[in-house]
């Protein structure tokens, strides 16, 4: 049975446009991470029928269309943030922060700007626009989930080899419940959000 695929839009202005998107912001340890990524007008068949949100392509599948957004974009960028910046910051600046940094990134100035969700922090007094759900309505929002999902998961299983203990590989710093019991059982790394463990940490105090 064939898959009827998602309508989507390469561009919502006739501007030199960037859509940018994060992940990692519910995360108990790691960066929050953010892609920015610029399209050309015309895209091939293989490009659209590859590139959609990244939540909903296996990860064998992010990898394939990541190859494809690196051979087809006119420009991408990818900005981290470190754990220790989100305690100091809130995940909300941070993930702006991320944003930013991303688009400081590139080497092509955007005209335009297209950001996933419904806030966003001005960046250079480029003009933008939020999109809810941009990932499945803008092939450039969802490109660039491809590539901060992609980069984000590799660099936290390079982390897993530090930590092994804390499933990183698998659970890629969000609060599983293996991740949860080692919290409790061996503690805490540097690169765990504090922040984001409190009731963890006082519950340990208590035992």
């Amino acid at each position: 049975m064939t898959q009827i695929l998602p309508q989507m839009e390469i561009f919502l202005t006739n501007k030199i446009e960037a859509g940018i998107d994060e992940v990692g912001r519910g995360c108990l340890a790691g960066p929050v991470v953010s892609a920015a990524v610029i399209l050309p007008k015309e895209l091939s068949e293989e490009f659209k029928n590859s590139v959609r949100d990244s939540k909903k392509l296996t990860e064998k599948r992010r990898k394939i269309a990541f190859e494809l957004i690196k051979k087809e974009a006119i420009d991408y960028s990818i900005g981290f943030i470190s754990s220790e910046v989100i305690d100091k910051h809130n995940i909300l600046q941070s993930t702006f922060m991320s944003m930013h940094k991303a688009l400081y990134g590139l080497k092509v100035m955007p005209e335009h700007i297209l950001v996933d969700g419904n806030t966003f922090d001005c960046w250079e007094n480029i003009n933008y626009d939020c999109i809810i759900k941009g990932d499945d309505k803008f092939y450039s929002i969802a490109a660039a989930s491809i590539v901060a999902k992609v980069t984000r998961d590799e660099y936290m299983k390079e982390l897993h080899e530090k930590y092994p203990s804390y499933g990183w590989d698998s659970n890629k710093g969000y609060g599983s419940k293996t991740h949860r019991d080692v919290i409790i059982s061996e503690g805490i790394t540097e690169f765990h959000r504090i922040t984001f463990l409190r009731n963890i940490l006082q519950n340990i105090k208590k035992i």
